[in-house]
């Protein structure tokens, strides 16, 4: 789950991590109001989006008039906002930051996230914040320093100065530093975060530490014990057809392939893209319906998936081990049924009761194109595509 800056730096200020004032909004009378309180003559206009790049694509402005505020607010609210981590299709900005100028010295990056190599928390850090730290990952990694971190210890003093003065963090501002970065530490580590991020972490002219941009990402698995967190949710930022999975307890991610993908269990359905791939094909989706589906959540999953016009035929592939393949095929006829489908269906089903499933299948009457292996499976479904 992914929420919002603005969000986000509300987490950072309960674990004293400095932020600038600011103040959300999603008009643009509210945001000349909020600039208006905040007071100053520098403002920042911030498109807010579950997505990074904002400031090359154009979501971050700098207004040293009311004027100028009025107008970035309304040249950002409502545009199709995009930046390399929103896809070609963009974004649609419905909330902006208003945010109080700073004096930026230096631009610095922390990050926090889990390694499961080490089984430690991964703090990362380097002299090349902003707009362009993928760069430095990707063509100057050694300018980004980590240090593992025991969870029984966390953060320690010693890391967190290890980690500033690597970066170029005065000596005067280590104070200020070490508050910032085991606070992060704190946020990431009480909130059961995925990622915990600061781009950029700044030194302004006085030498502050101050957290110019949060982002978060947190562990779905976790939510139940964060209430606080999952009431962050915005579901505009959210793709309509994964909403609507999660209410059926579907784990279901779409994607640009126009072959449908329904399987249980979340190896077997990477592995089945995967195949798909091998024999020309393009997967339209993610789709693991689990262990336990019933004919209900068949049919639901075969709606879900339909809504996407690119799907040109559907691939269902099961292993029966504690899922029947008998009870998936009546799932799968039943939502055949109901919604009348209308592109060419693969099944493929081995395991418990496969013999009674696949006999289930032939006598329904419809036409289904059966398949033995997943080779067999994604070369009907490519050929039924094509």
């Amino acid at each position: 789950m992914k929420i919002h800056e603005y969000q986000g730096k509300e987490i950072l200020r309960q674990f004293n991590v400095p932020v600038p004032r600011g103040i959300p909004v999603t008009t643009v009378n509210d945001a000349l109001a909020a600039a208006k309180e905040l007071g100053g003559r520098v403002w920042v206009v911030k498109a807010q989006i579950h997505a990074g790049g904002r400031g090359k694509g154009g979501g971050v402005k700098v207004a040293k008039t009311l004027d100028e505020v009025q107008t970035y607010a309304n040249e950002i609210l409502g545009m199709q906002l995009h930046t390399h981590q929103t896809g070609p299709e963009g974004q649609k900005v419905r909330r902006l930051l208003i945010e109080e100028g700073a004096d930026i010295k230096q631009e610095l990056y922390i990050g926090i996230v889990t390694d499961r190599g080490t089984q430690r928390v991964c703090v990362m850090a380097s002299s090349e914040g902003g707009m362009d730290i993928e760069e430095v990952a990707a063509h100057t990694p050694e300018k980004i320093i980590k240090i593992f971190v025991d969870p029984s210890t966390g953060l320690t003093d010693a890391d967190a100065d290890q980690l500033s003065l690597g970066i170029g963090i005065p000596a005067t501002s280590l104070p200020q530093a070490r508050t910032a970065l085991k606070g992060l530490y704190q946020a990431y580590w009480q909130t059961d975060a995925s990622l915990a991020e600061i781009n950029p972490l700044i030194v302004t002219g006085e030498g502050k530490i101050i957290a110019l941009d949060a982002k978060f990402n947190f562990d779905p698995n976790a939510l139940f014990r964060h209430p606080e967190i999952v009431a962050y949710r915005d579901l505009d930022e959210e793709d309509p057809a994964e909403i609507e999975a999660s209410r059926f307890d579907l784990a279901y991610i779409q994607l640009d392939g126009n072959i449908g993908c329904l399987v249980n269990g979340a190896g077997l359905a990477m592995a089945t893209m995967d195949t798909i791939k091998l024999f020309g094909g393009e997967p339209a989706n993610f789709l693991d319906v689990g262990g336990g589906a019933s004919a209900e959540k068949v049919t639901e999953a075969f709606k879900i998936m339909l809504k996407n016009p690119k799907v040109k035929a559907i691939l269902v592939n099961i292993f029966g081990g504690i899922m029947r393949c008998d009870v998936i095929a009546q799932g799968v006829i039943s939502a055949c049924r109901t919604v009348n489908l209308n592109v060419p269906l693969v099944v493929r089903m081995r395991g418990t009761n496969e013999a009674l499933g696949k006999q289930m299948l032939a006598d329904s009457g419809l036409p289904i194109i059966t398949a033995d292996t997943m080779a067999d499976a994604a070369t009907q479904a490519v050929a039924a595509v094509k």
